[in-house]
């Protein structure tokens, strides 16, 4: 088990990790969510033992290893800046840290042989890491972690520089292998999309700050606050400032929204709501849709899907619909908010879930 406490990293005086506790448990996928600078590979550094905290402390298995360095961890990392040993063949960057650990000439072999197949490596392996692809580099640096069998696996937005179809297949299959080893398996990345597509439990952050942590799914439809909720969406969160009366939501002088169920008793005054691009449409998906009125400001089609730019009283709203939909800049549209999904937030940006919250 991988357990932070109270841990924090100042760098001339910029705070870089700001009173992170968190724990992993052997075995678990684990993913670091959050946009570039959020803090994910300062955080990485300190559980890898490459940086020491300014406060608070790292424990590995009961046994504090704050001040230990990774030479002395059981730690495989992998930026997506790979590194590679360029004076040795793929074989050899592969079989390098069985070497170093005393392994049986048979048993580098076999596990050289399998991680080499699973990444399509085989044809590459008696070559150097200088005439190979970007995307080969980096496969062999995978391999490399894979066969090292870490008990704490450190993966740095590893698939970046992959093609679209090994990328795919590599998300669905490292989870499995390094699963399978009772490995902690850490997975960094800027892309929600990613995130939900490996499972597990994510870590959402925030410049520097961790913002929740628990089950993806749980933590995507679930988010604590709006910091969460605006990280772990793409495109972008919708939301508009509205005001409680009763049992409506007030967008503007014409447009009202029901209340949620089981929020009817939260306090009238002032609140933010949101909801995710697939939640709007051009028709309602449900009886309890609202229309509103906006304005088209960009349209994008990528072929089976279009993302429609739109303004709503100076709010900036994006709409992802299935399909091509060719609609001109300054159109006017009726679109449909799915009430169902409508995610509320009080005047501290925590959400509320109850009719307990105080909207000031």
């Amino acid at each position: 088990m991988l357990e932070l406490r109270d841990v924090s990293k100042v760098v001339s005086g910029e705070t870089h990790i700001d009173d992170v506790s968190l724990r992993l448990e052997p075995g678990s996928l684990n993913v670091l969510l959050g946009p570039t600078l959020a803090g994910k590979t300062s955080l990485m550094r300190l559980m890898a033992g490459l940086d020491r905290p300014t406060a608070g402390s790292v424990w590995m298995d009961g046994a504090d290893v704050t001040g230990v360095p990774v030479q002395k961890r059981s730690v495989a990392m992998v930026y997506q800046q790979f590194i590679n040993y360029p004076a040795m063949t793929v074989y050899e960057n592969i079989a390098s840290p069985l070497r170093v650990a005393g392994a049986e000439k048979r048993v580098i072999e076999e596990k050289v042989r399998q991680a080499a197949e699973l990444l399509h490596l085989t044809p590459h392996l008696d070559r150097t890491p200088l005439e190979l692809s970007g995307g080969q580099q980096q496969r062999t640096a995978l391999a490399r972690a894979m066969v090292k069998e870490a008990r704490l696996v450190l993966l740095d937005e590893p698939l970046a520089n992959l093609d679209y179809k090994l990328r795919e297949e590599l998300r669905a299959e490292l989870p499995k292998i390094f699963a399978a080893s009772g490995a902690i398996f850490v997975y960094a990345t800027t892309e929600p999309s990613e995130a939900l597509l490996l499972g597990g439990s994510t870590a959402t952050l925030s410049q520097g700050r961790l913002t929740q942590f628990g089950p993806t799914i749980d933590v995507f439809r679930k988010p604590i606050d709006l910091v969460t909720a605006r990280t772990f969406s793409d495109p972008p969160l919708n939301t508009v400032a509205v005001t409680k009366a009763g049992s409506r939501f007030a967008l503007d002088e014409t447009v009202q929204l029901p209340v949620p169920q089981g929020l009817e008793g939260a306090p009238d005054g002032q609140y933010t709501l949101g909801f995710q691009p697939h939640h709007l449409s051009l028709a309602a998906r449900a009886d309890d849709g609202v229309s509103v009125r906006a304005t088209v400001s960009v349209t994008e089609i990528t072929g089976s899907e279009s993302f429609v730019h739109l303004d709503f009283a100076g709010h900036r709203w994006v709409m992802l619909e299935e399909g091509i939909h060719r609609l001109e800049v300054g159109e006017t549209v009726d679109v449909f908010i799915d009430t169902r999904h409508v995610l509320v937030f009080d005047n501290a940006n925590r959400r509320v879930t109850s009719g307990t919250s105080q909207a000031a």
